[in-house]
C-alpha cells in the first residue's frame, strides 16, 4: 500500500525487526534526537554516514549538521545509516525503502540526501542506500522527484570516482554551507522550481561553493592520461573552493549530543577543541585540507564539556582534534577540567597525542580520577630517516624519554602506530620498528622496576592522498607490503626476551591498494565501484566483508579499453606536469608549494618544515587564498565555574 510523502514507514518495518541482527539500531528515538512535523517544514535533509549505526552515530560531522539544520525554522534533518545485509534482504523482500531512524521516512521524499564520507571504502554503501531508496544510481537518470544527492567529508576532496552517482559536492566545513544550500533550495521552490532539477543544481554551482560534477567534462589523451576537467556550460566556475568555518566559539556544536540506543564504537562525549593542523606531516590529508588552525577558547571548551555531560550522562569526555596536546592552552584546559570533575565519575582523555607534545603533568591531570588507560603515540616511521622523509620531527630519544616518563608514573600500556609503504622506504626502515619496540620495553622495565608492562605495535599501509605533498608518490604494491609486514612480525616474535611484551597488529596490503585506487582515481573508477556493488560489495571498510578478488575482477572489467589499470592509479609515480583528477577543486594549498615539499621529502639534505603556528609563514597558500588566518591563544581566559561538580 503506497504511503504519502513524509509518512512513517515504521508500521511496515517493525514486524520484521525480530528477524535481523541488532534491531535496536533501526528504531530511533535516541535521547536528544529531534522529531519535526513534515508539513511544518519546507526544506528537508536526510543525512547519512555510510556505515553501520554503531560507527555512524558517534560521527561528529553528521551530529553537528543534524543539529544546525534542525535549529532552523522550516528546516528538517533526519539521519539514516547503512543497513546490514540481513536487513537489506528484508527490505528488498518487503519493498521497504531506505528510511531515516528519526521519523522512519523514505529517504527519497527529502529534498537533499547528504552523505559524509570519512573513507572512500564507504562508496559501495552509498550505492546500496540509493538503490534501496529508489533513487537512480546515475545522476543523469534522476528526475525532478529525486532528492539532490550531496557528498561531503574528507573523502569528498577527490569526488571524481563517484561523479556519476552524486549530484553535488561540498568541500570543507559544513556548518555554514548547509544553511546556504537550504536557502537556495527554499528560494528555488518558492519561485516554482524553474528549470527543474537542472535549475536547482545550476543555482548551487553558480555560487562557487558547491561542485556539480555533471556540469564538468573530463577529457583523456589517447594513452589514457587525464587532460583536464572543465565546465561544460556558462556560469559555472573553473575551480570550486573549500569552505572554512572561522570563530569556532560561535559554533559550539553539538549542543544536544545524541545518546545511542545500541553499543557504538565510541562510548563517550567528544568536544572538538580545535580544527586544523599545521604540523606539516606530508602523508596527512586531514592536516593539509583542514588548514588553518582554529582553536576554541578554554571557556567555550569548559561550557561544552559541562553541557555535554549534563545532557548525555556520558562519563568519559574526549578532547578531540588532529593533535589535541597542541592546543595553546591545553595545560590550563586539563587542570581546569580536572579540578572541576575531581571526585566525580567523569574521566577525561586525549585519544591520540604526539610524542613531542606529551608531558607527564598533562597526562596526570587527565588521569586524576584514577583511570589510567593506555597511551597512544604515532611515530609513523620506524627509522629516523623515514620520520624525516614524512616531516614527523620525532627522534628516538623523544620517544624513549616520553614512554619512560609514562611507565615511571604508573602507566603499563603504550600503543605505537606506524605505517609501512612510505616513499623511499626500505625493508630495513620497517624492521627498525621492532628495535624501537624493544627499546621501549627495556626502558619501561628499567624505570618501572618490574616486567609487567606492554607495548602494542599497530602498523598500517600508507595510502597517498590528494591535496598532500605525497599525492604524486607511488604506492607500495601488495606483495612488498605483505613481505615487509611478515618480516617485521617474525622479527618481533623471534625475540624471546621481549616478544611476550610486544603486541603486533597489522592489516595486509590488499584493502590499502583498493583505498589507493579510490583515493586518487578519476571518473573511470566509477564503473569499478558500481561493478563491485553489483557483485555484492558491501561494508568494504570491514575486513570480514571486504573482498580483494571482487575488486580486482571489477577493476579489470571496468578499466578494460581505457589504457589505464589498477597499477596506473596506485603504484605509479606522478610528475609535476600531470593533470590530477582533483586539480579543479581548491583546498587553498598552492600546488607549487606541495610539489616543493614533495621534492624536499626526497632530498636527504632538506630542512624540516616547522609548524607555522609558532614560526614565520611557509607560504602554503591557504590563508591568503581562503581569506583566513590562524586563530590560536593564549586567550588569558579561565575555566568557569571552578567549583567541583
Amino acid at each position: 500500500m503506497p504511503v504519502s510523502a513524509g509518512e512513517s514507514l515504521f508500521a511496515r518495518i517493525e514486524p520484521h525487526l525480530s528477524r535481523v541482527s541488532k534491531p535496536i539500531q533501526y528504531v530511533g528515538g535516541e535521547l536528544n534526537s529531534v522529531h519535526k512535523e513534515w508539513a511544518s517544514t519546507d526544506v528537508r535533509w536526510a543525512l547519512m554516514y555510510p556505515d553501520a549505526y554503531e560507527v555512524g552515530l558517534p560521527n561528529q560531522g553528521v551530529q553537528i549538521l543534524y543539529e544546525v539544520l534542525n535549529e532552523q525554522e522550516g528546516m528538517l534533518a533526519e539521519r539514516t545509516y547503512a543497513v546490514w545485509p540481513d536487513m537489506e534482504q528484508v527490505m528488498r523482500d518487503q519493498g521497504i525503502s531506505q528510511f531515516t531512524v528519526d521519523g522512519h521516512r523514505a529517504v527519497r521524499d527529502f529534498d537533499v540526501f547528504g552523505l559524509s564520507f570519512s573513507t572512500e571504502l564507504g562508496y559501495t554503501n552509498m550505492l546500496t542506500a540509493l538503490d534501496l531508496a529508489g533513487i537512480p544510481l546515475h545522476t543523469d537518470e534522476r528526475t525532478d522527484a529525486d532528492p539532490v544527492v550531496l557528498a561531503g567529508g574528507h573523502a569528498a576532496f577527490n569526488p571524481e570516482p563517484i561523479a556519476d552517482f552524486v549530484d553535488a559536492v561540498v568541500l570543507g566545513d559544513g556548518e555554514e554551507i548547509v544553511l546556504k544550500i537550504s536557502e537556495v533550495v527554499r528560494e528555488w521552490k518558492g519561485d516554482g522550481e524553474p528549470d527543474g532539477r537542472d535549475g536547482l543544481l545550476l543555482r548551487l554551482a553558480a555560487s562557487g561553493g558547491v561542485y556539480v560534477p555533471r556540469f564538468y567534462d573530463a577529457t583523456y589523451a589517447p594513452d589514457g592520461a587525464l587532460l583536464g576537467t572543465r565546465p561544460n556550460r556558462p556560469g559555472v566556475p573553473d575551480r570550486v573552493r573549500k569552505h572554512t568555518l572561522m570563530d569556532l566559539d560561535a559554533w559550539p556544536y553539538p549542543r544536544n549530543p545524541l545518546v545511542p540506543l545500541a553499543e557504538t564504537v565510541h562510548e563517550r562525549f567528544s568536544v572538538e577543541i580545535f580544527r586544523g593542523c599545521t604540523r606539516g606531516c606530508r602523508f596527512c590529508q586531514a592536516g593539509m585540507i583542514t588548514r588553518p588552525v582554529r582553536e576554541r577558547s578554554i571557556s567555550t571548551i569548559g561550557d561544552m564539556v559541562e553541557n555535554g555531560i549534563r545532557k548525555t550522562g556520558f562519563e568519559e569526555v574526549g578532547l578531540l582534534s588532529l593533535s589535541s596536546a597542541d592546543h595553546s592552552e591545553i595545560g590550563e584546559v586539563a587542570t581546569g577540567l580536572a579540578d572541576r570533575y575531581e571526585g566525580s565519575n567523569v574521566s577525561l582523555s586525549l585519544p591520540s597525542t604526539r610524542v613531542d607534545a606529551f608531558n607527564i603533568t598533562l597526562a596526570n591531570e587527565f588521569s586524576r580520577n584514577g583511570r589510567r588507560s593506555g597511551l597512544t603515540f604515532a611515530p609513523e616511521g620506524g627509522s629516523e630517516r623515514m620520520r624525516k622523509v614524512i616531516n614527523k620531527m620525532v627522534t628516538e630519544e623523544d620517544l624513549i624519554r616520553t614512554v619512560a616518563a609514562a611507565y615511571s608514573h604508573g602507566w603499563r600500556q603504550v600503543k605505537l602506530y606506524f605505517m609501512v609503504g612510505l616513499p623511499t622506504e626500505t625493508d630495513e626502515d620497517v624492521l627498525q620498528v621492532a628495535d624501537l619496540a624493544r627499546k621501549v620495553i627495556a626502558k619501561g622495565r628499567e624505570v618501572a622496576g618490574h616486567n609487567d608492562i606492554r607495548c602494542t605495535v599497530s602498523i598500517g599501509g600508507f595510502v597517498p592522498k590528494p591535496h598532500t605533498p605525497f599525492q604524486w608518490a607511488p604506492q607500495l604494491d601488495v606483495e612488498t607490503t605483505d613481505s615487509r609486514l611478515k618480516q617485521l612480525r617474525d622479527l618481533v616474535r623471534s625475540d624471546k626476551k621481549f616478544a611476550r611484551a610486544i603486541g603486533f597488529r597489522y592489516h595486509d596490503g590488499k584493502p590499502g591498494i583498493i583505498e589507493g585506487l579510490l583515493s586518487r582515481g578519476d571518473r573511470r573508477v566509477g564503473r569499478v565501484i558500481e561493478q563491485v556493488w553489483r557483485d555484492g560489495g558491501r561494508f568494504d571498510g570491514w575486513s570480514e566483508h571486504f573482498s580483494y578478488d571482487r575488486w580486482i575482477a571489477a577493476t579489470e572489467a571496468g578499466l578494460a579499453g581505457t589504457g589505464v589499470d589498477l597499477a596506473w592509479f596506485t603504484t605509479r609515480e606522478r610528475g609535476y606536469d600531470e593533470v590530477l583528477p582533483w586539480d579543479h577543486l581548491d583546498s587553498g594549498l598552492d600546488k607549487d608549494w606541495l610539489w616543493q615539499d614533495w621534492e624536499d621529502a626526497l632530498d636527504a639534505d632538506s630542512i624540516d618544515v616547522e609548524d607555522c603556528r609558532w614560526t614565520p609563514c611557509y607560504d602554503c597558500g591557504v590563508c591568503p587564498e581562503m581569506g583566513t588566518d590562524i586563530q590560536i591563544g593564549p586567550t588569558g581566559q579561565v575555566l568557569l565555574p571552578l567549583s567541583v561538580v
